[in-house]
């Protein structure tokens, strides 16, 4: 009996935790996972020792700094425990799971079958004070062709030494495997947690959205890197009132468009076309990179769960699928006080939570609408249409706050749609890059 209601609460936060994205099984909360990490190692010691002529630490802080790679499960342990210390007195910082963190590292993510990674700490004497990766993209070289790799994982005391080691460290890997530019930060990729947060520290983070400390943009600018895109994320309640233009926009659109949920028992088929309306929608976005089939798959195992088949809705005109949404409730919400935690009574906590308490907070973390439909009013319809059926779904079940993120600052269509219905962005995520 314990054992099926923790694979139901694993099961309830696996979605959400891939969805902006990874995903989660039932495996011990040890991470004691036998399954080797596909590190790179081959071309980097066991332990490096960086010379501080140049960045010297603190006086409090004279101990040697050393870069390790992440190679093996007491490591891996260590690299994912890193945050910790970091916002331990950060009262927004929301703890993830520890057996959700383990499986994002783990080779059965999807992800792997197209990045290509490596992962290191850095140690000031014994005690670990920094963490960071770096990533190869294969579908993203073969779609830009621009030698760009990625950094990520970034966790780190506010001291500039850390931060040189470690920046230099990943942009070293990826030089030696032909990468000219580096960016970041992607946790993994583009398609999961994305951007450092540089404005509304004193909020938590929603689901599978990033948190840091103020100083990291300071020092990651300290080591040559320059702001290249601007990720917004939006706060709107969804009882708000449809404006006039929203009014006459759903009209036009409902006329010739009809919108429906997701269908359980079509779920394969529904999947298949969420996927390929976001790949359609998204297409010309910045660093745009497609959800593979093997991803989406995942998405399905844990959509029943997760999601009432409302908070999916897909619109369409003359049975084409042609606009989509996704809202899901803020799983962050309900594991905000567990410590990263599911046993002894975590789990419990979790179920409770979800199933009875339900979170007051959600986001929408997927929406589109396909391609040839944009910059038109039948898009902007189309926009609406899905919104007005989801914001209705998440109502009935009691969420009172939604977050709709990431939008690009420069997605002017996008971020006029969100506004017009009342949402204010209240967070900023930025990305740098830098030519090696």
């Amino acid at each position: 009996m314990a054992a099926s209601v923790f694979a139901e609460a694993s099961s309830l936060f696996q979605l959400g935790c891939f969805f902006m994205r990874t995903r989660l099984r039932s495996c011990p909360e040890s991470d004691d996972l036998h399954d080797k990490l596909p590190l790179f190692t081959s071309a980097f010691p066991d332990r490096y020792t960086m010379s501080t002529s140049s960045h010297r630490p603190s006086p409090q802080n004279d101990q040697a700094l050393q870069i390790v790679p992440v190679s093996d499960r007491r490591a891996r342990q260590r690299f994912i425990r890193m945050p910790w210390s970091i916002y331990e007195n950060d009262p927004a910082w929301t703890p993830p799971l520890l057996i959700e963190r383990s499986q994002h590292i783990s080779p059965r993510n999807p992800v792997f079958t197209h990045l290509q990674w490596q992962a290191w700490l850095a140690y000031r004497g014994a005690r670990p004070v920094g963490r960071i990766s770096a990533q190869i993209d294969r579908l993203h070289l073969d779609r830009y062709r621009d030698a760009t790799g990625f950094f990520g994982m970034l966790e780190a005391v506010d001291e500039r030494d850390v931060f040189h080691i470690l920046m230099k460290t990943a942009e070293s890997w990826l030089r030696q495997r032909g990468c000219r530019r580096i960016t970041g930060p992607f946790n993994l990729s583009i398609n999961e947690e994305c951007g450092l947060l540089v404005e509304g520290f004193d909020t938590p983070p929603s689901l599978m959205m990033g948190h840091a400390r103020p100083y990291y943009a300071t020092r990651i600018e300290e080591q040559g890197y320059t702001p290249t895109k601007e990720l917004l994320a939006y706060h709107i309640r969804p009882d708000f009132d449809p404006p006039a233009v929203m009014k006459a926009l759903l009209k036009m659109a409902a006329a010739k468009a009809r919108v429906r949920p997701l269908r359980r028992a079509h779920l394969k088929e529904d999947l298949a076309i969420l996927r390929d309306i976001f790949n359609d929608a998204w297409s010309e976005n910045w660093h745009f990179v497609p959800f593979t089939e093997q991803e989406f798959e995942e998405i399905g195992r844990s959509l029943v769960m997760l999601a009432p088949e409302d908070f999916v809705q897909i619109a369409e005109i003359d049975g084409e699928p042609v606009a989509m949404i996704v809202a899901l409730p803020n799983i962050n919400e309900a594991i905000h006080d567990l410590d990263g935690r599911l046993f002894p009574f975590g789990w419990a906590k979790l179920l409770w939570r979800l199933k009875v308490g339900y979170p007051r907070s959600g986001r929408v973390p997927l929406m589109g609408v396909r391609k040839r439909f944009q910059h038109s009013r039948l898009g902007a319809g189309l926009a609406f249409l899905v919104i007005d059926a989801v914001r209705k779904a998440i109502s009935r079940r009691g969420i009172r706050d939604v977050e709709m993120s990431w939008i690009l600052e420069d997605n002017a269509g996008m971020r006029n749609i969100i506004e017009t219905i009342g949402g204010v962005a209240y967070k900023r995520y930025r990305i740098f890059q830098k030519g090696l």
